[in-house]
């Protein structure tokens, strides 16, 4: 199991300005990456599980201690992906096409954000954001989904390749 550490771990959900559907395209995989690399080496984090679909995300990420500054880190990740999706002519064309309209739209302002309580805590949200492609009909299994860490974890040993998970869905508000 990943990391957790009481008062450093956070679960978020971020979604797309009016839940446009243009994460999982190759242009805006490519800009989130490259904003993630860059944000992370100015505001360190640790990514402890990710899921991207088409009009938001969730994720939990392990600060440093004592640096409870997350929401600088969202700022600068949004700003440097709407940057870097910008900069090439034919990804704005493209994003442009799905979301019609214009391109400096991409985030809702805000985001959900709560803070992890226990190791229960961490492994109820870690358990949502890898069922929530099953959840949200893009796929039957977690495993089927390419955009989220379920894989990586099946190749720890952490879950098992056939996880379905059902009890993941149970109780909760998750920000969506």
């Amino acid at each position: 199991m990943p990391s957790f550490r009481r008062g450093d771990t956070y679960f978020f959900t971020v979604s797309t300005f009016q839940k446009r559907r243009f994460l999982t395209d190759p242009a805006s995989r490519e800009a989130m990456g490259r904003a993630i690399a860059e944000v992370r080496g100015v505001h360190p984090f640790e990514i402890n599980a990710w899921v991207l679909l088409p009009d938001h995300l969730h994720t939990l990420w392990t600060l440093p201690p004592e640096d409870w500054d997350y929401s600088r880190r969202w700022g600068l990740l949004k700003a440097r992906f709407t940057r870097h999706l910008q900069q090439s002519q034919r990804q704005v064309a493209d994003i442009t096409h799905i979301t019609r309209k214009p391109v400096s739209t991409f985030w809702q302002r805000q985001f959900w954000q709560h803070e992890v309580r226990d190791e229960q805590d961490y492994r109820r949200h870690l358990d949502f954001i890898h069922n929530n492609p099953v959840r949200h009909g893009l796929v039957a299994h977690p495993v089927e989904w390419p955009y989220s860490t379920f894989r990586r974890y099946v190749s720890d040993g952490l879950y098992p390749a056939d996880w379905v998970g059902e009890a993941a869905q149970e109780g909760g508000d998750f920000g969506e």
